[in-house]
């Protein structure tokens, strides 16, 4: 097939940006935190892959096994196989929600990073919605359900919506003021405000996302919410007994650490990329 160059020097430009940036690292990472997984991590591939195999920009996937004891690994080593832009780090035992997603966020090399749960409560096309905020000049974009104009095709139980509603009237007050849905599993971030949010990141479980919501704040950086289509799964790896109390005592702690101790850095932290 012929190459064709650029019409213009503007169209010359861009086409160097572009080619330094694919060298560099593809424009969207999508991030898929896993713990025995295998009930549905199939679904979740081809889906997220079928999606992003359609859009005009470069891309990767990482899936992050946070110790699962099923098949969630061997099914991800067989799809990456045969989907290059697909990878699985795993690592055991078991650390919790937030670890894995922050393993994943500071392996991915994308321009833009997205995590999203497993279970595609939000489903993939709702990308598209969040990178769109991202390009008007957000650092930070996330999925919001109580905004009005979600779509919530399928809700919650009554008592998982009624602690959600509590938990973030607590959240509001102590946490991250005027931020309506801390939890969402589908959040976007530019690749630096990413590094600079989950080089700081401590909290390993299922707080981990209001623990990065005030790191964001602290640093200044710009949050936006967006309405999204959201339908409840079952499978959900949230115990309410078990995991609300830590969640919430966690928030305190996050709290009380003060700005200069959620500013520092892990000892493991690593702001260079790769």
């Amino acid at each position: 097939m012929a190459l064709h160059p650029p019409a213009s020097p503007t169209e010359a430009a861009a086409s160097s940006g572009r080619l330094a940036s694919v060298l560099a690292g593809p424009f969207l990472s999508v991030v898929v935190p896993a713990y025995n997984e295998e009930a549905r991590i199939g679904r979740t591939l081809e889906k997220t892959v079928e999606y992003l195999d359609a859009q005009p920009y470069s891309w990767d996937m990482i899936v992050v096994s946070d110790g699962s004891s099923d098949q969630t690994d061997s099914m991800v080593e067989a799809f990456a196989s045969t989907h290059p832009n697909v990878r699985l780090i795993s690592y055991k035992p078991n650390q919790g929600k937030g670890n894995a997603v922050r393993v994943g966020m500071l392996a991915a090399t994308g321009e833009r990073v997205l995590f999203m749960d497993a279970d595609m409560a939000t489903p993939p096309e709702e990308a598209a919605k969040v990178l769109d905020h991202l390009e008007k000049g957000a650092d930070v974009v996330i999925g919001s359900r109580p905004l009005k104009e979600s779509e919530l095709e399928v809700r919650q139980p009554f008592h998982r919506e009624a602690f959600g509603r509590m938990s973030n009237t607590l959240v509001q007050l102590v946490g991250v003021r005027g931020i309506k849905d801390t939890q969402c599993g589908f959040k976007l971030f530019t690749q630096n405000a990413s590094r600079q949010i989950f080089s700081r990141c401590k909290f390993k479980g299922f707080s981990f996302d209001m623990e990065v919501l005030m790191i964001a704040r602290d640093l200044g950086l710009k949050i936006e919410e967006v309405a999204i289509r959201w339908s409840d799964q079952e499978g959900s790896k949230v115990v309410l007994w078990r995991d609300a109390p830590k969640v919430l005592s966690d928030l305190f702690r996050m709290r009380f650490m003060g700005k200069a101790r959620r500013l520092a850095l892990r000892d493991d932290a690593n702001l260079s990329g790769g």
